[in-house]
C-alpha cells in the first residue's frame, strides 16, 4: 500500500506502527471490524462496531 504519512495524529497509541499511517491504520481496524479512534466519537476505550451503534442511536434517536 503506498500511502503518505501525516503530519498529525490525534490517535493516543503513538507507539503503535500504524502511527500516521492513515491508509494502514485504517485497513488494520477494517480488519479488526472496529474504527480508528481519530473516526470514533466519545469511544471511552471501546471501539467496537457495535459500540459505534449505540453511541449512534443515542446521538441521533432525539431528533
Amino acid at each position: 500500500m503506498n500511502c503518505e504519512s501525516v503530519t498529525e495524529c490525534a490517535c493516543p497509541k503513538t507507539t503503535c506502527e500504524n502511527y500516521k499511517k492513515c491508509c494502514a491504520c485504517v485497513v488494520k481496524h477494517k480488519n479488526t471490524d472496529s474504527l480508528p479512534y481519530c473516526l470514533f466519537l466519545d469511544n471511552d476505550g471501546d471501539k467496537s462496531m457495535s459500540n459505534l451503534y449505540s453511541k449512534l442511536k443515542v446521538r441521533f434517536e432525539n431528533l
